[in-house]
């Protein structure tokens, strides 16, 4: 934080004399230490290596799913099989639920349509879905990207060790 105020002071003055560099760090460590903010994710510690990886997933999958919707559209047109499915989370953050939300809606052929965050639930609209192993499949992405994205934010609890799947809603439906 010290270092963007002091970039931003630096840019707002124009300038780069030792007056104005020896200023800005001074106001930046006298804003940073009056007014601090609190931590978004209490005891999480950001992991690089997984964040690295993270992100090489995300392109991977950028790709692999861009293929595959496409290919859906030219092989059936207007005819792709899709549904809506629930995936239940494990992670009880407002900003690790938003980012699941926004790496899954990212990828191609895939778009959250609501997250019900008292239940801990994200409501998925895929494509294709033909049948309860497409709809397992898809579920299962969405929670290990949950996994992926918490572990490399470095907040462990709820993900560390998965175990077997959440049980299923009795309302969940899994008809496309």
């Amino acid at each position: 934080m010290i270092v963007w105020l002091w970039l931003l002071w630096i840019l707002l003055w124009g300038a780069t004399s030792a007056v104005i560099l020896v200023g800005g760090l001074l106001v930046a460590v006298g804003v940073v230490l009056s007014f601090p903010l609190p931590a978004v994710l209490p005891g999480a510690v950001p992991e690089p290596l997984r964040i690295g990886r993270l992100l090489i997933h995300v392109l991977t999958d950028l790709v692999k799913s861009g293929c595959t919707v496409a290919w859906q559209v030219v092989r059936h047109g207007r005819r792709v099989s899709c549904g809506i499915i629930e995936v239940p989370l494990r992670v009880d953050s407002d900003l690790l639920i938003a980012a699941v939300a926004e790496f899954t809606t990212m990828s191609p052929g895939s778009v959250v349509v609501e997250i019900d965050r008292r239940r801990k639930r994200l409501y998925v609209h895929a494509l294709p879905v033909r049948d309860r192993r497409d709809i397992a499949h898809r579920r299962a992405e969405v929670q290990a990207m949950e996994r992926r994205i918490a572990l490399a934010v470095g907040h462990r609890r709820g993900v560390e060790d998965p175990g077997p799947n959440p049980a299923r809603p009795d309302d969940a439906r899994d008809d496309p």
